[in-house]
């Protein structure tokens, strides 16, 4: 099946003997469950001199750490939209499809720790200087009427209930160790469960779209949005009810104390004991 890979390529807050920025690449792969050892996990980190930024020079650092694994991603995700038409580019060259998301969670810790501990120990660090450039996000969508849950509601699992998550007969899905987020096994991982007759199109369709997080938005009504993709957004469920707001708030009152770990899971109905789709999420700031 392959692996699927997390890639950024941008400038560092590092400065060469002209002034200039140097930029950097990092590719790392992605944890797909539960059980996976983080150490184990593949990362290159390769720097480039400002003049070299281009696709030729990343499709060639991407053929070096293609060497160095042994084997080609079957994908590769990333979450800087300004750096889409480059990174796209030198992914199809190589024939590896890319695409934008946010669900890139080990590649933000690594970038973080880089920033804290690997940065300011080089020639030429300047603090504060690599500001991110931020875009406008697109207006939450209406899902397509065929997609629509029958019925959907927030649930409750301890963490180490995911230990077990490789035996649960589940349909499509996606996690991580709950390590990564630093969490405890007793801590409460809040989510959202959906029935639909439709359940197994229902997470075809979602298992597609890059899954980031869902969050509770009061800015234009109650709703429960999806969020996938770099930058798109989806109306999961319109909150009509009190009941159901103070469910929701409680939902992202848990997520917080989960350091943003949540999960959305599929079902055809509640008698159902598999699933037809569940992921682990984590709501993060990016870069």
């Amino acid at each position: 099946m392959g692996s699927i890979w997390e890639l950024d390529f941008y400038s560092r807050p590092i400065l060469d003997e002209n002034q200039k920025k140097i930029w950097e690449v990092l590719v790392c792969e992605s944890p797909l469950e539960t059980r996976t050892k983080i150490d184990s996990l593949f990362r290159f980190a390769k720097y480039c001199p400002s003049t070299e930024v281009n696709s030729l020079w990343l499709r060639t650092a991407l053929e070096e750490a293609i060497s160095n694994v042994g084997e080609t991603p079957r994908r590769i995700r990333f979450f800087r939209r300004q750096m889409n038409n480059m990174i796209t580019k030198a992914c199809k060259d190589l024939g590896i499809p890319a695409e934008p998301s946010r669900r890139t969670l080990l590649l933000n810790q690594w970038l973080q720790q880089r920033m804290e501990q690997v940065y300011p120990q080089e020639s030429g660090y300047q603090a504060l200087t690599n500001p991110s450039v931020k875009l406008d996000n697109p207006l939450p969508q209406r899902l397509p009427d065929a997609l629509e849950g029958k019925q959907w509601i927030f649930v409750t699992l301890q963490g180490m209930e995911f230990a077990q998550m490789h035996e649960w007969e589940i349909g499509f899905s996606e996690a991580f160790p709950l390590e990564m987020a630093q969490i405890s096994p007793e801590t409460p991982i809040p989510g959202v469960l959906i029935f639909s007759p439709r359940a197994l199109p229902i997470a075809g369709w979602m298992s597609g779209l890059e899954l980031a997080w869902l969050k509770f938005d009061d800015s234009q009504g109650a709703r429960l949005l999806l969020e996938t993709g770099a930058t798109e957004s989806w109306i999961l469920a319109n909150i009509k009810n009190s009941q159901t707001l103070m469910e929701a708030k409680d939902f992202e009152q848990a997520k917080q104390k989960a350091n943003g770990v949540h999960f959305i899971a599929v079902q055809s109905n509640p008698q159902e004991e598999s699933f037809a789709g569940f992921w682990l999420l984590q709501e993060v700031n990016l870069p």
